[in-house]
């Protein structure tokens, strides 16, 4: 492969894929470095301002507030139940504190999805031909290895939450995209019509019949958010993003299984919560 130009393979005859990605990354650090530093500080203070709501109020204060939260969503005895034993099991085992941690990010990941990946998936589903571009796009968001995005995080974003956070809403924001286009499509044809007969305007049949049709879609992408946020949690504590995961990669270093399992149910029981709290309905009024 001589005859092809050495900015687009090396002497091997390898494309520079790789070199590519570094140079690009070199870029931005050299000229956009002003925009990450404010991202970083805005991000940070979203985060700082959940911890300081979750950690300010004492945890059995904190755990009263949030059963109460979970019976006013779910109108449901046993989900409120289960989530008090789990939190006070949380507690019980001493990861309170990195519990709330945890909760912090995957709320502030989860927020920024669905801000981000309602628009787009109602725009996807306006303009096909744009979903058809991000398409390729959302899959290699899921299926690249997490820990090749992180070092481009790492080096823009720095130790710490930030880049935790990052890379979390990059492996996670497909899930609302992908729902919401879905839902918003699935509108049946009559009731956009009749919309449309009676004088509708465009805003007004995405509010007022697209929207409340592909809400259960919408609400199915907030809890695949957060399942895939919580999955993150021990990836993202190697950048140093503290909570449950931690501990975890702390156990794994040290071969510890008593407190690996720990945390791990720790996380299990916070993914549960979450879960049972944001789930809709099911045909038949299960939940």
């Amino acid at each position: 492969m001589d005859w092809l130009p050495e900015w687009l393979v090396d002497s091997t005859g390898k494309l520079r894929l790789g070199i590519w990605a570094k140079d690009c990354v070199d870029w931005l650090t050299t000229n956009a470095d002003w925009f990450f530093n404010w991202l970083s500080k805005c991000l940070s203070a979203v985060i700082n301002a959940l911890l300081f709501v979750l950690q300010w109020p004492n945890a059995f204060v904190l755990i009263a507030i949030v059963t109460l939260i979970a019976f006013a969503f779910r109108r449901s005895y046993s989900v409120a139940g289960f989530t008090l034993i789990g939190l006070l099991l949380i507690y019980n085992q001493g990861y309170w504190k990195e519990t709330t941690e945890t909760l912090a990010l995957v709320l502030a990941a989860s927020a920024v999805c669905m801000l981000v990946g309602i628009p787009i998936g109602i725009a996807c589903a306006r303009r096909p031909w744009l979903y058809e571009v991000l398409r390729p796009i959302l899959d290699l968001m899921q299926t690249i290895p997490t820990f090749v995005y992180l070092i481009p995080a790492l080096i823009l974003f720095g130790l710490g939450m930030v880049p935790g956070l990052i890379a979390t809403v990059i492996f996670a924001i497909p899930a609302p995209v992908r729902l919401t286009r879905l839902g918003i499509i699935s509108t049946p044809g009559s009731l956009t019509e009749a919309a449309v007969a009676f004088g509708a305007t465009p805003s007004q049949v995405l509010r007022k019949v697209e929207l409340p049709y592909a809400m259960p879609q919408i609400m199915a992408g907030l809890t695949q958010t957060i399942m895939l946020s919580l999955s993150m949690v021990v990836i993202a504590a190697l950048v140093g993003a503290p909570g449950l995961g931690v501990p975890v990669v702390r156990a794994l270093n040290t071969v510890n299984i008593a407190r690996g399992f720990d945390a791990g149910f720790c996380i299990v029981i916070l993914a549960i919560i979450l879960d049972r709290m944001f789930r809709t309905a099911e045909p038949g009024g299960k939940s």
